[in-house]
């Protein structure tokens, strides 16, 4: 069983399917998510690799799931995908209160590497809209890409996962990426924010031949881990930018869209950045780390968010800008403190959690905490 706004840790194996159970009322939507590291580092991943979250209810009708695969990008980095129970009166299924399920599961090729994958479990709620409002996605939004943002660019460094992600805010930012590695970051919006967001690699300072097809990966997640949408850029050696196509601005409205980039803009609060240096660009042009440039803009005045029928929801403190905090952010850099290895059983209750962190953090120092680039666990 899961408790709302915890952080739990388990492991998935090669055609795995797991079964968390989930306490849900008759008053509030539920979100559940799950991030997988797969691994270890090297090892070989294919296209249709991926992890699906659902929800199900008693009867095992799906309330919703959604599928993430490694793609184009095949070798290992972290990946998440969530489901949505809403509570909606034209809707039958997954309505009344009682013991849910959160379903985890994993789909690998016979050729990739058969190694268990590190799982990070969570679910949280949202209360539903007081009264009525309206029932269809916004349409007519600002589609066209404004000019990049100009002036120097910001020194900063990406976190190693969701829990710790590097705040970040419109303008320019300077990173080095190794390859094989992920770098975080995290970007505030609120209701009726839109973000635009492109990555890109520097040049080389001499010349060498090569190329590489799925060189950049930019990912982006809404506040409950569920994608949003995501880019991606080749490598020759030249400077090369990978830029998210124009989103819609944040509005509750949004998840009635039959879009899935437009529905997950569903929620305000922290959006994640997952920036991705495939391994192959090391073996081209060498293990040295890379220039790496974030160029975000956000458009768009904060407006007032629905009336919830409860206390709103705090999904990563929008607005909170470098440095912000919240009770989420705290359940999520809990992780941070977990060094547990793969093949541990799943650990409920959090002073568990942190008896379980002491010991650990005692017998083998910092270096295996949270998640980590590939191998870490």
């Amino acid at each position: 069983m899961l408790k709302a706004d915890a952080a739990y840790r388990s492991v998935i194996k090669p055609g795995g399917k797991l079964y968390f159970q989930l306490v849900l009322d008759g008053v509030k939507d539920a979100y559940a998510s799950a991030v997988a590291l797969p691994g270890p580092a090297g090892a070989k991943l294919a296209y249709g690799d991926s992890i699906k979250v659902s929800i199900q209810d008693a009867d095992g009708d799906d309330c919703d799931s959604q599928r993430r695969s490694i793609g184009s990008a095949q070798y290992p980095h972290p990946i998440a995908a969530s489901a949505y129970r809403a509570l909606r009166k034209s809707l039958s299924t997954c309505q009344g209160p009682g013991t849910y399920y959160m379903v985890v599961e994993r789909e690998s090729d016979p050729s990739s590497t058969p190694s268990d994958w590190g799982l990070d479990l969570r679910y949280t709620t949202e209360p539903t809209r007081s009264g009525t409002g309206p029932s269809t996605a916004p349409s007519g939004w600002p589609s066209a890409s404004p000019a990049p943002p100009t002036g120097p660019a910001r020194q900063v460094h990406g976190g190693t996962g969701f829990h710790d992600a590097a705040a970040v805010s419109p303008g320019q930012w300077r990173d080095a990426i190794r390859p094989g590695e992920t770098l975080f970051f995290r970007v505030p919006l609120d209701w009726g924010q839109q973000l635009f967001a492109a990555g890109g690699l520097g040049s080389l300072a001499a010349t060498k031949d090569g190329y590489v097809g799925t060189a950049l990966s930019l990912q982006l997640y809404n506040p409950v881990l569920g994608l949003v949408t995501g880019a991606s850029a080749p490598y020759d050696g030249r400077q090369k930018e990978a830029a998210l196509e124009p989103l819609a601005p944040v509005a509750y409205e949004n998840r009635y869209a039959p879009s899935d980039d437009t529905s997950a803009l569903r929620v305000n609060g922290s959006y994640y950045l997952a920036v991705s240096l495939s391994p192959e660009v090391g073996r081209t042009f060498g293990n040295a780390p890379y220039d790496l440039t974030l160029r975000l803009t956000v458009k768009g005045t904060a407006q007032s968010g629905p009336a919830y029928a409860g206390p709103a929801p705090d999904f990563g403190a929008a607005g909170s800008g470098e440095g912000g905090s919240s009770a989420r952010e705290s359940s999520m850099k809990l992780l941070a403190a977990l060094g547990i290895g793969t093949g541990t059983v799943l650990v409920t209750g959090l002073g568990v959690w942190t008896l379980v962190a002491r010991r650990r953090a005692a017998a083998t120092g910092p270096g295996s905490q949270g998640f980590g680039p590939p191998g870490t666990w």
